[in-house]
């Protein structure tokens, strides 16, 4: 038996409102949820959140370090840190704060879905070449089986979506499916 859980990666307020490639996921994202919730399906958002002190921030790392100097963007307790209203999650549904790329780094992702039983996961969001991928190949090496929503994530470069999602996820054993195709299964 497969228990599944839909992975919902960040779709904070402020990347949506900033990015216009994130806003365009919103409509399939509400009807990817919708359909999630009625299957029953564990739903798990995903936001990244640095510490204001920046203690988080390795010198070394000039990609959180940008990050942080972003200010208010990618600050945890900032509300442009808060999962998109439009997506809110209910009651019940788990938010997962990150502090790095993949949503299992360093984070409580791995043992919500081991004590729920998960061993297959849908991921959703963005960027497809950051969150994404560095979340697949994490959840790839903890055994648990993939699905990536094509048309449920995104990239600001596009051709780098495409060949993620055509060529690099399915040969790392991911199933590709767009939502449609994902919702007529369940």
């Amino acid at each position: 038996m497969t228990t599944t859980a839909l992975i919902i990666g960040d779709l904070q307020a402020g990347i949506v409102d900033n990015h216009p490639f994130v806003a365009d996921l919103l409509p399939v994202t509400e009807t990817v949820l919708s359909a999630a919730r009625a299957a029953g399906i564990l739903v798990i958002f995903v936001r990244t959140g640095l510490r204001t002190s920046g203690l988080d921030v390795a010198a070394g790392n000039p990609l959180v370090a940008a990050l942080n100097r972003a200010g208010a963007l990618f600050h945890e307790e900032s509300s442009e840190t808060f999962v998109h209203p439009r997506i809110h999650p209910l009651p019940g549904e788990a938010v997962v704060l990150k502090r790095r790329t993949s949503a299992f780094t360093a984070t409580d992702l791995d043992l919500l879905l081991r004590a729920q039983r998960i061993d297959s996961i849908v991921l959703t969001g963005v960027a497809t070449g950051a969150m994404v991928a560095a979340t697949l190949y994490d959840a790839a090496d903890r055994d648990y089986r993939l699905t990536v929503l094509s048309d449920a994530c995104a990239d600001g470069e596009p051709d780098v979506h495409d060949f993620l999602v055509s060529r690099i996820f399915p040969a790392r054993g991911a199933d590709v499916l767009t939502s449609e195709e994902w919702i007529s299964r369940l």
